[in-house]
C-alpha cells in the first residue's frame, strides 16, 4: 500500500470528524475552489495576525473548517498541528503523517480529487459499518 494511503487510513481517517469527512467529501466532489494545495490556509498563518479569517484551506485543515466550525487561522493551525500529532501517534512513527501530506501537496489536482475522494467514502463508509457491528446492550426491566 503506498504510504500515502496508509497515512490517511491509519492515520488522518479515524482523527477527522464524520462531518468534517463529510464537508472534505462535497469539495472534493465539486472541485471547491476553497480545498488548497501547497498550504494549510489562505491566508497563511502569521503572528502579527493570529485572528484572521480562514479563505480556503488543505484537506485536513478543510475539514476542521467546513465540518467543525473554526474559522480562525491559528485555530486551524492548531488543530492540524494535533491532528498530524495524532496521526503519528496511529501510526507508530514520528512524521509519518507527512506522507499524506506531501502526497496531498504534489498530486495534480484532479489525480489528488479522484483518489482522495475514494478514501473519503471508505473512511464514512467503514464508520457506518463500525456502529452496526456494535453490541446492542438492552436494558434491564425493572
Amino acid at each position: 500500500m503506498e504510504g500515502w494511503r496508509k497515512a490517511w487510513r491509519e492515520g488522518f481517517g479515524p482523527a477527522l470528524s464524520t462531518k468534517g469527512l463529510q464537508e472534505l467529501l462535497r469539495a472534493l466532489q465539486g472541485d471547491d475552489e476553497r480545498l488548497i494545495q501547497g498550504a494549510t490556509t489562505s491566508p497563511q498563518w502569521r503572528p502579527s495576525f493570529p485572528d484572521a479569517q480562514v479563505q480556503a484551506a488543505c484537506a485536513v485543515a478543510f475539514s476542521a473548517w467546513q465540518g467543525e466550525g473554526m474559522n480562525q487561522v491559528d485555530e486551524i493551525e492548531e488543530f492540524v498541528s494535533s491532528t498530524c500529532f495524532e496521526a503519528d501517534e496511529r501510526l507508530g512513527e514520528p512524521g509519518a503523517s507527512r506522507r499524506f501530506l506531501n502526497w496531498f501537496d504534489r498530486t495534480p489536482r484532479e489525480e489528488m480529487r479522484r483518489l482522495l475522494l475514494g478514501e473519503v467514502r471508505a473512511s464514512l463508509a467503514e464508520r457506518i459499518v463500525s456502529r452496526v457491528r456494535q453490541p446492542i446492550h438492552l436494558a434491564k426491566a425493572a
